[in-house]
């Protein structure tokens, strides 16, 4: 038989099988022929004001990036216990706090599904991939192996699930395929690495649902080895692209192009206005040569700056009080203005127009100085919009595609549409934030229809009003980020914010083996409608519309067991399609199974704790909408504890207690930090800042995810090195240094002895710096830096973030915290006595109060 022809190969990329994390080993292996049936569309409840999203399935891993070495002295730490692998320092280090968030999460609940059976036979079919296992950067489930037992796998305290980042990018990426993709004619779902193949006749059989369907005879082979010629057949992840007009470009170089609106808070006190000028020439000057870039401020008027004169910097300006008219806009639109110009034509001018901003003049408190931030975006969309408005979107579309409007806001949207009266004791601000929130998330709806994401970037000690700006930001797509100044860390958050977003007019479609009901997924998207995407005859995927399509978010999904399983594997397939804005279009199809088990005790061993712990929290913290709920869910994590030991733990001889699972180490202590932390504690102080902060944890990736959720510990160590310890307040030791991680904060604590040696102390601080920016680097929203010394006022950041373990007896101190051996008793008689005496839990308090005894160390 001649050798079939070749399909086309990716040019300088290889096949995308992840490197193994430490944090998420992930067993897949290759599947049998056993025959599935797949549930009906499963129709979907009304999303509710968080929503929630029915959905499928996922697969589940993390793969890791290189480590750089560190770039400033005192030279490259070197780690004593294996680290996270970071990237390399960023340009600008934030120096001051600065609670941030993205949108607000959304879950959409799944209603129950019929089944149905296509009568599929057994088949003498080959597989297209031999026995292996491999990791999914894009998938990471709670388990890498699934309980058989229908009534153990759907214990809810646990719980099962996985977190999907369908927007994630690695190095090397998934392999491109400039192709149609091969689709099951029965259910829509794509061909993959596990389907059986009839190499004689080129047939294929769907994972999900068991249908043959035919590959027009593309996949006909001499034998099973040759199916690996094509890259959908080899591989676990694939990249479907089918060109635009303007070529297909990888999204990394393609996001620098899109135009960006950067609106101007004009009602700044001069402290605060200086900081601003400084990270907005700062800004333009970090931006490609041609990316379009359009100014506009606003206080009482909107003023739209012109770039048409050349070296001279001039402005058209409308009223704030109400809606731009129609002959106003179209004196912009139709006019000889040019309000968005491309960097390396108007640079001088932009620098011009920021130093002549001015400081506030009135006396007029911050808080009631008048802003119609809601009509300056109805006039950058205007503009974006341009003279085409009536037409259909796809003709109006302008070559550079999504744009981005910006706003840096000192104060809440008080004039005009969408906004507030200055005083909350105004008789009728309940009825008036009402209609401004549904004012708003209409004006973010326009501007997703319209392929533009607003973002606001909030700065100062004046309260923004945040759940008037939240829905301007959801609805679009975009982020509300919260700092405490226009300084450093928000130049920061400025250029990473207009660089983060990957592509628009995203669908994600899940599939699932029909073993596996999706009961809830909680992410940063809302039901597809019907006519938003193809459909198939017995299709029982379920589709969500993305409002954008970036590396930085994820979905939560948790499943249930519809019943005891009787295959050996259970099947997850989850497609993405969006456009980039050189309108290529992009499908990228992610296939995963995982192994189907009797044994608890190898189920639970196969637990990612982490991912388990990231899944529990976002399912709690979707319902703390205020601090009294918060105070709520802190109580249902107790109870949720208490029931994972009782399922799965063991009971003391002669005892009353329960022992925790000891194969579930880590994941106690994490619940025990969001049950005291940010997420639902009251270490901060403001509600806005809270609520920022849990709207930003629903829809973030699971890296950023983990960090908020359990703060990662690093002590320094002599000659450079870095030593990774748990979060207890026994690492306060006077003679170190130590690197807090927390997702949205970064601290570094320096000891009293240590800060009383000038030359030591310095070498330290430099080499926590270095590492703080390299773990860092590529984090967004950037999280706010502080360093400090031990006994200082701010050190109080650092401490109530820490396990309190120093009341702890010592035997209990050192199985949890083994490095207080390697302490003198004199160190450890001046480690105790540093302490002051307070009454929160130390873990282990809090285990015995719950009647339970914590697991074994790891």
């Amino acid at each position: 038989m001649d050798t079939p022809p070749q399909p086309p190969r990716r040019l300088g990329y290889s096949a995308a099988v992840a490197s193994p994390s430490n944090l998420t080993p992930g067993p897949n292996q290759r599947p049998t022929s056993s025959a599935f049936t797949s549930p009906e569309s499963a129709r979907l409840s009304q999303i509710s004001q968080q929503g929630q999203l029915p959905l499928s399935s996922g697969d589940g891993v993390h793969a890791g990036s290189p480590v750089h070495q560190f770039s400033t002295p005192p030279g490259p730490p070197v780690f004593s216990s294996p680290l996270r692998p970071a990237a390399v320092p960023f340009r600008t280090s934030p120096a001051t706090p600065q609670p941030v968030s993205f949108s607000t999460g959304s879950s959409l609940p799944t209603s129950s599904s019929s089944h149905y059976s296509n009568g599929s036979h057994e088949l003498p079919l080959h597989h297209s991939a031999d026995e292996f296992t491999f990791e999914s950067p894009y998938v990471f489930f709670s388990a890498h192996k699934v309980l058989k037992r229908k009534k153990l796998a759907n214990v809810p305290s646990l719980g099962f699930g996985a977190l999907v980042s369908p927007g994630r990018e690695i190095t090397p990426g998934p392999e491109v395929i400039h192709r149609e993709p091969h689709r099951c004619r029965n259910c829509g779902a794509y061909a993959n690495l596990y389907c059986e193949i009839l190499v004689g006749s080129g047939q294929w059989q769907c994972v999900i649902c068991k249908n043959l369907n035919s590959s027009d005879g593309e996949y006909i082979a001499p034998s099973k080895e040759d199916l690996r010629h094509w890259p959908e057949l080899s591989s676990s992840a694939i990249d479907y692209v089918q060109t635009g007009k303007l070529g297909f470009v990888s999204v990394s170089d393609s996001r620098v192009t899109a135009p960006i609106f950067l609106l101007v808070d004009e009602c700044l006190d001069e402290a605060h206005l200086q900081h601003l000028q400084g990270s907005l020439h700062a800004f333009v000057d970090s931006l490609p040569p041609t990316t379009r870039l359009g100014i506009i401020t606003y206080g009482r008027t909107v003023s739209v700056f012109d770039f048409s004169e050349g070296s001279v910097a001039s402005a058209d300006v409308l009223p704030g009080d109400k809606s731009p008219t129609q002959e106003s806009l179209k004196a912009l639109i139709y006019g000889t203005g040019v309000y968005l110009s491309p960097i390396h034509a108007s640079l001088p001018v932009m620098h011009t127009i920021f130093s002549s901003l001015t400081p506030y003049k009135l006396k007029v408190p911050e808080a009631s100085r008048d802003r119609c931030l809601g009509t300056a975006v109805e006039v950058a969309l205007a503009i974006i919009r341009g003279p085409s408005a009536e037409v259909s979107r796809r003709v109006i579309k302008r070559s550079g595609g999504n744009c981005r409007i910006m706003v840096c806001a000192g104060g809440p949207n008080t004039y005009g549409p969408g906004s507030v009266p200055h005083s909350f004791v105004h008789p009728n601000y309940a009825y008036m934030e009402k209609t401004a929130m549904k004012w708003m998330e209409h004006l973010g709806q326009n501007a997703l229809q319209h392929e533009t994401t607003v973002d606001i970037l909030c700065a100062g000690t004046c309260p923004v009003r945040v759940p008037i700006l939240q829905p301007l930001a959801k609805s679009s797509g975009g982020v509300l980020i919260l700092h405490d100044d226009f300084g450093e860390a928000f130049g920061v958050n400025l250029q990473r914010a207009s660089t983060r977003a990957a592509g628009s007019h995203g669908l994600f479609e899940i599939r699932c083996s029909d073993d596996i009901l999706v009961t809830q997924v909680i992410g940063p998207g809302e039901e597809a409608a019907a006519d938003s995407h193809e459909t198939f005859k017995n299709d029982s995927s379920f589709c969500i519309q993305m409002h954008s399509i970036e590396e930085t978010q994820s979905f939560s999904l948790s499943m249930e067991t519809k019943g005891d399983i009787k295959n050996d594997y259970v099947y997850f397939q989850f497609a993405v399609c969006y456009s980039n804005i050189y309108q290529a279009d992009i499908s990228r199809v992610i296939t995963v199974r995982l192994p189907t088990v009797d044994s608890v005790s190898l189920y639970l061993r196969s637990i990612q704790e982490d991912v388990a712990g990231v899944l529990i929290a976002k399912r709690t913290v979707l319902h703390a909408k205020k601090f009294s709920d918060a105070i709520d869910m802190r109580l249902t994590v107790d109870e949720r504890v208490k029931d994972i030991a009782l399922k799965f733990g063991s009971q003391l001889p002669r005892s009353k207690l329960f022992r925790f699972p000891n194969e579930l180490s880590t994941l106690p202590e994490s619940l025990f930090h969001l049950r005291r932390g940010p997420l639902l504690g009251n270490i901060i102080g403001h509600e806005d800042e809270r609520s920022v902060l849990r709207n930003l944890f629903l829809n973030a990736s699971f890296d950023l995810s983990l960090r908020m959720l359990a703060p990662r510990c690093l002590m320094h160590r002599e000659g450079g090195t870095f030593e990774e310890l748990p979060a207890y307040d026994l690492a306060m030791q006077s003679n170190a240094a130590v690197v807090l991680d927390h997702g949205t904060d970064l601290f570094i604590w320096l000891g009293a002895e240590l800060a009383a040696q000038e030359g030591k102390s310095a070498a330290a601080l430099a080499a926590c710096r270095t590492l703080a920016e390299e773990l860092t680097e590529n984090r967004f929203p950037a999280p706010r830096m502080l360093a400090f010394k031990e006994g200082s006022s701010q050190a109080r950041y650092f401490v109530s973030r820490l396990i309190p373990a120093h009341k702890d007896p010592p035997y209990e101190q050192e199985a949890r915290f083994p490095q207080l051996r390697s302490l003198t008793p004199e160190q450890r008689a001046r480690l105790k006595s540093s302490f002051l005496h307070f009454d929160d839990y130390s873990f282990c308090e809090w285990m015995r109060s719950l009647n339970l005894v914590p697991p074994k160390h790891s």
